[in-house]
């Protein structure tokens, strides 16, 4: 081992290959960091983009609906029938159409309409609800991330919310009579006087454009009868509702209309986890060529004697973690600490995550320097296993940019590249779950256990190889 070590010491050009490997992802991350910049607004003003609104774990949320609600102090319970929910939704402008068609009929899969329990009218603040949505029946969720599936019936559909403390308890009913538990959800610390009523909601629909995933308007309107307790002060909330220029008129704004015990509720947006926010792992964009140069070395280390196949493992497996993690850990507090002031804000993740893609980064270099000394060694010439290491790492990323799907990140070298991912998938929120917007087929260790078995393999084949040359 100690031969092994001195051995790649003395090699300068070795060295200084997993030094350019380190200082490629320094360089392009703050490069990154340093000209990146963003404002939102409309077509005639320019500001820069607010922070995200946060949940009650410090995740970012989405938090716009619209909210026909009463106060409630202490324990108490809503009784209600969604009898019916339509909606619309902006078609695709086509290129070069200004604005676009108006509206048509249709809902989204997730928009959503049903009762609910929250601390406020403050976005972010805790919640409970149970609703039914267009086309995933109803559900039980609580605190944007908790989501539990009830009955897969269509309207209409009875919903009962129940506070008792800090438990809130929903149940779904097809006759109003005979009553199914949903679900439950424990909100620690509810104050004793919280906001209970109706809602509707309709997250944007979805489309794939030239520049990207792109979301267009779209709304739903529930009616709501057999309301029980039906006395009281009804008040209305356009909870997280945008304004235009003037700072006055809501933009696509919610309404009630009620005739009675009747209530009509139409509303916008979504009350979910947000999946749109650039993941902390962009700012490591420079690791791809790193990886080159990573790959440049191992396999040269490789190539230059076949022998002692374990022990160089060890070495360039070290060194390159060093030459990935130290980049890692210097470029991520930086963007997080700057980005923000550039109208940039990255979607927030728990210490852990940030360890996990900063520690990733180097195991990812590790790895990959393990499975190019294998390739080396396997290979007769250096630039014939440099080729072949570039290849099964980074060419499974082809289908991926080309819109052709995301499986070969799941069955190559490149689902190492999942121990990256920040970003979580939501069961409950529709969206671009692909590898262009940062999200891989595999789990973060999972994809970087097939990496490893990969770099297991073509170690393993190199030293049989080798042992049957001798």
């Amino acid at each position: 081992m100690e031969s092994e070590w001195t051995r790649f010491g003395k090699t300068r050009r070795w060295v200084i290959g997993m030094v350019v490997a380190a200082l490629i992802p320094v360089m392009a991350g703050l490069a990154l960091v340093a000209t990146s910049h963003a404002t939102c607004g409309t077509q005639t003003t320019e500001e820069p983009c607010p922070a995200p609104v946060l949940g009650p774990s410090g995740q970012a949320v989405e938090d716009r609906f619209y909210f026909v609600h009463q106060s409630l102090r202490g324990d108490g319970s809503i009784t209600a029938r969604v009898n019916g929910m339509t909606g619309r939704i902006k078609e695709p402008a086509p290129p070069g159409a200004g604005a676009g068609p108006p509206p048509v009929p249709g809902l989204v899969p997730w928009a959503k309409a049903g009762l609910m329990v929250k601390d406020g009218v403050r976005q972010g603040s805790r919640y409970a609800a149970i609703m039914v949505t267009a086309e995933h029946g109803v559900r039980m969720q609580h605190d944007f991330t908790e989501d539990v599936a009830g009955s897969a019936g269509a309207y209409p559909r009875w919903l009962r919310l129940t506070r008792t403390g800090d438990s809130l308890t929903g149940h779904e009913s097809a006759d109003g009579r005979q009553w199914t538990e949903v679900g439950r959800a424990d909100l620690g610390g509810l104050p004793d006087t919280v906001e209970i009523g109706l809602f509707a909601a309709s997250p944007g629909a979805l489309t794939m454009a030239g520049g990207g995933p792109e979301s267009r308007f779209a709304e739903a309107t529930a009616v709501f009868d057999q309301v029980s307790p039906l006395q009281g002060e009804w008040k209305t909330d356009d909870i997280g509702v945008q304004m235009e220029p003037d700072g006055v008129t809501p933009h696509h704004p919610g309404a009630l209309s009620r005739s009675g015990g009747t209530f009509t509720v139409t509303g916008t947006g979504d009350i979910a986890p947000s999946t749109d926010r650039q993941p902390i792992e962009r700012t490591l964009i420079g690791a791809f060529l790193g990886l080159i140069a990573v790959i440049v070395v191992a396999v040269a280390f490789g190539t230059a004697d076949r022998r002692r196949l374990v022990p160089k493992a060890v070495v360039i497996g070290t060194v390159a973690f060093l030459s990935g993690v130290i980049p890692a850990a210097v470029v991520v507090p930086i963007a997080l600490r700057t980005l923000p002031s550039n109208g940039i804000h990255p979607l927030p993740v728990s210490l852990l995550t940030h360890l996990q893609v900063i520690v990733g980064t180097g195991l990812l270099y590790a790895a990959v320097a393990v499975l190019s000394l294998g390739i080396g060694a396997l290979s007769k010439r250096a630039a014939v296993g440099i080729v072949a290491t570039v290849a099964v790492v980074f060419l499974p990323y082809a289908p991926a940019l080309a819109g052709l799907g995301d499986w070969p990140l799941a069955l190559t070298p490149a689902a190492g590249f999942a121990i990256q991912q920040s970003a979580r998938e939501y069961a409950h929120v529709e969206g671009f779950y692909i590898a262009l917007t940062g999200y891989f087929p595999l789990a973060p260790w999972a994809g970087f256990a097939v990496l490893c078995a990969y770099a297991a393999l073509g170690l393993g084949l190199a030293a049989v190889m080798e042992r049957r040359r001798r």
